[in-house]
């Protein structure tokens, strides 16, 4: 369900359905968090990512100009961009499978040990992550606007 859902997030034209793609995908991960026991894990990603992430996403398409992407046209570089996806996943996929080892401490950490990594050496990325989607939340409120001329 991870990879159909990140499948169609990338090849579907519409944005609304992209972010829904997103959702399932995302909702996907929860559940590998679940099988891995790391149940706190399961629970933050479909709080933040699943609900805030997604509903941030869909506030920015609503608030755009439709007429601002009607010049959009199709980009040529699809292929070279199909290209380097499939080298970058088969970097992945040798990499995972060349290192002899599976993720599977998730299930023995423990909330306190997230916890502390996450508000000790993790605080910085995530605060610049919020930051990065309030400025594009308010990008896409000034490009919405309509301006006094029109």
């Amino acid at each position: 369900m991870c990879l159909a859902g990140g499948l169609g997030a990338v090849t579907t034209r519409n944005v609304a359905h992209a972010a829904i793609f997103l959702l399932l995908s995302l909702g996907a991960v929860a559940g590998v968090f679940v099988l891995l026991l790391a149940d706190f894990l399961a629970l933050v990603q479909i709080l933040i990512y699943g609900g805030a992430i997604t509903i941030v996403l869909l506030f920015a398409l609503m608030l755009t100009r439709l007429e601002e992407f009607s010049r959009v046209a199709d980009n040529s570089q699809r292929p070279l961009a199909a290209i380097v996806a499939l080298l970058i996943l088969g970097v992945i996929v040798a990499s995972v499978l060349g290192s002899g080892q599976m993720v599977g401490v998730l299930g023995k950490t423990g909330i306190m040990t997230i916890g502390s990594e996450l508000f000790t050496q993790w605080v910085i990325p995530f605060e610049i992550a919020s930051l990065i989607l309030l400025i594009a939340l308010i990008g896409a409120i000034i490009i919405s606007r309509t301006e006094e001329k029109e």
